[in-house]
C-alpha cells in the first residue's frame, strides 16, 4: 500500500516534503557514487588500463568492499565504533589475501580484486541470510 505525503511550499516558493530533512537525500546520492567509483576501480584494474584513476579508485574499492561487508555485519555497534571497526577488518582482509597469496607464489593484482571481491560478496550474503532466517524464525514465533 502506497501512502501519499504532503507537499508544503515554503515562502521561497520551494518545495519539501513534510516532516524530511532535505540534507537525508544526499546519503543515498553519496553511496550510489562511492559505488560507482569501486566497481570502476575494479573494473580499471581486471581491465588492466593504464589511466590516472586506476590507482585511487582500485585502493578505494579494496577498502570500501570489505569494509561495507564487515559494517553490514555489525549492525550493533555504535556508528563511530562500527566505521572503526570495519575500516580495519578491510585494511585485515587486505593484508591476509596479500600474504596468502604471496605464501602460495600466486600474487597477481586481478587475482587479489577477485579474491576481495569473493571474501566481501560472500560475508554480505551470510549477512543477509542471517538476517532473513531471523526474520522468519520472528514471524513463526508470533
Amino acid at each position: 500500500m502506497q501512502t501519499i505525503r504532503r507537499i508544503k511550499t515554503s515562502s521561497s516558493g520551494t518545495t519539501e516534503r513534510a516532516g524530511r530533512d532535505p540534507g537525508r537525500d544526499l546519503l543515498p546520492l553519496l553511496g550510489g557514487a562511492a559505488t560507482v567509483v569501486a566497481v570502476v576501480g575494479a573494473v580499471l584494474a581486471l581491465a588492466d588500463v593504464d589511466s590516472p584513476l586506476r590507482a585511487p579508485f582500485t585502493l578505494f574499492f579494496l577498502l570500501a568492499a570489505p569494509s561495507t561487508a564487515i559494517a553490514a555485519a555489525l549492525r550493533g555497534l555504535e556508528p563511530f565504533g562500527r566505521l572503526l571497526v570495519s575500516v580495519a577488518g578491510a585494511v585485515a582482509v587486505n593484508m591476509l589475501v596479500a600474504q596468502g597469496m604471496l605464501a602460495l607464489h600466486q600474487w597477481s593484482t586481478p587475482g587479489g580484486i577477485v579474491a576481495v571481491t569473493a571474501i566481501s560478496t560472500l560475508t554480505l550474503l551470510l549477512v543477509l541470510v542471517r538476517h532473513l532466517r531471523g526474520r522468519t524464525a520472528g514471524r513463526r514465533a508470533s
